[in-house]
């Protein structure tokens, strides 16, 4: 047996010409072969700032969060109603950006209540 493998491998003359030709044709199976491997991925891209960003936004759309809003919207609303001509331009700016930050998320609850939508963009899947 091992006289048959010295006898074989005195055959074999490896060039560098062989090695890029193998190499060349190792790339170009990858580049190939590569977006199939892609196309099966998961359908989320996995990026670090997505589960942080779920996980605000429905906080941000949930029962407490809207509850919260409603409340801030009756006192920043009574505030400028009973207390506005007394209060200073910088306090009657800060009661009206509480007041419409109130209603930006409460917005979501109150469509969803009233017409059964919420405000969001649904895709639409062609595939």
């Amino acid at each position: 047996m091992r006289n048959f493998l010295e006898k074989f491998s005195e055959n074999i003359h490896i060039t560098t010409k062989d090695v890029l030709y193998l190499m060349w044709i190792v790339i170009l199976l990858v580049f190939v072969l590569g977006p199939f491997s892609a196309f099966a991925s998961q359908s989320g891209s996995g990026l670090p700032w997505e589960a942080p960003l779920t996980t605000f936004r429905n906080s941000v759309t949930g029962p407490v969060a809207y509850t919260v809003s409603i409340i801030s919207m009756v006192v920043a609303g009574g505030v400028l109603l009973f207390q506005g001509g007394e209060l200073g331009g910088f306090a009657r700016t800060m009661i009206s950006l509480v007041l419409v930050i109130a209603v930006v998320v409460g917005a979501q609850n109150t469509l969803s209540t009233f017409f059964g939508v919420g405000a969001e963009i649904v895709s639409t899947r062609i595939f």
